[in-house]
């Protein structure tokens, strides 16, 4: 694959230009085609027959409809992740939350309304393990005559890094949630759907981006990845952060990227060194030294234009260690919002909800010990303690309908037992937690402070937690046990960083604050998709406020049917 630099921008066969009219309706045939990777071809699930999928592009405030028409033989949900969907949760996507999924031989026009995003988002399956191969990158423009808050790159390129299964996906999961184990490591990692030129039979293929020496490029990066966190550089170029989850940020040198599952990031860099070639690299970042996990690299190459070939290999990045906490602690509590007049930031500083949420991996019982987990025990994971049991009709249908029985509305302010989370060699008792599905119901305009407490029971590990509906201002971070005596008095409140998807460091905490402006019914879950597989998620239901464009809008006539 060849992204060229001519003044426009070529991304998987799609010609785009900023100057062209933003069509405002996509139509998604969700169908399987043929792929060959490492030497070997496979059926994957597809939109449109790409992988990754179309990107689609918008500008601030704009409504676009995608018609998603389900050709494959498994029913499937898209989200469109990082969009908060104001008073709109018909269309957010995840399965039995918001929606039933699209049957074979059904479609669904969904609608995506944008409010104060920028930047880059992506969307992506939300249902079963479909998202390894459906998904792709939405592109938010600035509104028409409104500049960037920096210089107007050259050009701007995709990077959407993801994991490749030489078997077949819906296998891996199938095959963990029967035995109760560990899912099987995929086979490789990919830039744009390529693994590059490290592994074997990729070379041709190496995505590869033809620049200009002295112009500036922006990088719109998401990880895709099921199960990893990723380190990320360029050879000999440094990169500047500008924006994350579709929000702008102050700008940030560094000579690498820490980017955690479904997070996307804004990058500049420019093309000011001599003509040559240089590797992009991406490799995982792993706290958790029990589980296994595909430490490979791949690649992507930067080409100068005038560039003659020569038998040297591309120069190769510096890349932090596999488990360099530290690196990934440093770069991300570095981001920062912009905090300008013309992007200024809301922080809620009068809180009516103060939450803390255990974030666990668990165990539970198992017929004669034999599933692959701990002690033959099989894996769960939790929020507060609660493994989420999803229903069989869409939390948002029963709300709405005031269907009774489907889900409880006692979720936990706190965790049901106060003991030492991160401690070593923690009492087995401890990790058996409770089947439920429960919600949290927020009055319209609560402000929350929520606290994600990494545990180690079972074991310590990063947890990517994404919210959907709504953006929150990350204010703290730490190791160890929250203290809100102690911890809250170091908090950032005067420029923190406006994310929809954070990591909670391994054996620490995180803290975000909320304002609950989004009528409907909203999920929040971490990104490692072993972990939602497990339970290791939670909803929230905002109530409608009292005044106008304070209620749920009604839902659409074709939502897909839960019978």
């Amino acid at each position: 694959m060849v992204v060229h630099v001519l003044g426009f921008l070529v991304v998987l066969g799609f010609i785009h230009s900023q100057a062209a009219l933003v069509p405002k309706t996509y139509d998604y045939e969700v169908k399987e085609a043929n792929f060959t990777r490492l030497c070997k071809s496979k059926t994957i699930l597809t939109v449109n027959g790409e992988f990754p999928g179309p990107t689609i592009y918008a500008r601030r405030g704009d409504t676009v409809v995608v018609n998603v028409y389900n050709r494959g033989n498994l029913g499937i949900t898209i989200h469109w992740h990082g969009v908060k969907q104001p008073r709109y949760p018909w269309s957010d996507g995840p399965e039995f939350i918001t929606q039933c999924p699209i049957q074979p031989g059904a479609n669904f026009s969904q609608k995506i309304i944008l409010s104060d995003e920028e930047g880059t988002l992506w969307w992506h399956a939300h249902s079963d393990w479909s998202r390894a191969t459906v998904h792709g990158l939405i592109v938010v423009w600035p509104k028409i005559g409104r500049p960037y808050p920096f210089h107007k790159p050259y050009v701007e390129f995709p990077i959407i890094l993801g994991e490749w299964f030489r078997s077949d996906v819906e296998a891996v999961l199938l095959d963990f949630m029967r035995t109760g184990g560990d899912p099987n490591s995929s086979d490789a990692l990919t830039i744009n759907g390529q693994p590059g030129d490290l592994y074997p039979c990729s070379s041709a293929e190496t995505t590869k981006f033809i620049v200009e020496q002295g112009k500036t490029y922006m990088l719109r990066m998401v990880n895709a990845a099921m199960n990893l966190f990723m380190f990320w550089a360029i050879g000999d170029h440094e990169v500047i952060v500008v924006g994350t989850d579709g929000a702008y940020t102050k700008p940030l040198k560094s000579d690498y990227v820490t980017i955690s599952p479904g997070q996307t990031i804004d990058l500049l860099f420019t093309a000011n060194q001599p003509i040559g070639q240089y590797y992009i690299a991406a490799k995982p970042y792993n706290s958790q030294p029990a589980i296994s996990f595909d430490n490979t690299t791949t690649t992507a190459i930067i080409e100068y234009k005038g560039y003659k070939k020569t038998s040297r290999k591309p120069i190769f990045p510096h890349l932090p260690k596999v488990n360099s906490t530290s690196a990934s602690v440093n770069f991300t509590g570095s981001l920062r919002s912009l905090a300008s007049r013309a992007h200024p930031i809301d922080v809620p500083l009068k809180i009516t909800h103060n939450f803390l949420f255990t974030i666990s991996l668990n165990t539970v019982p198992c017929a004669d010990n034999t599933c692959l987990g701990p002690r033959g025990l099989r894996f769960a994971a939790s929020v507060n303690n609660i493994t989420f049991h999803s229903p069989n009709i869409s939390i948002l249908d029963a709300y709405y309908g005031r269907i009774t029985g489907v889900y409880g509305d006692n979720f936990p302010n706190f965790p049901p037992l106060f003991f030492n989370f991160t401690a070593n060699n923690l009492n087995n008792s401890l990790e058996t937690p409770l089947n439920a599905t429960e919600v949290k119901v927020l009055e319209y305009n609560d402000t929350v402070e929520l606290v994600f407490q990494g545990t180690n029971l079972v074991g310590g590990i990063d947890h990517p937690m994404h919210l959907h509906g709504h953006s929150f201002y990350v204010v703290g971070w730490g190791f160890g046990n929250f203290n809100r005596s102690k911890d809250t008095l170091n908090y950032n409140l005067v420029d923190p960083p406006l994310q929809q998807t954070i990591t909670v460091p391994k054996n620490g905490w995180t803290a975000i604050r909320f304002k609950a402006d989004n009528p409907g019914v909203w999920l929040m879950h971490c990104h490692l998709e072993r972990h939602i597989s497990w339970g290791m998620e939670a909803v929230f239901i905002t109530k409608n406020g009292s005044r106008s464009g304070e209620s749920m809008l009604p839902p659409p006539l074709n939502r897909p049917s839960c019978t």
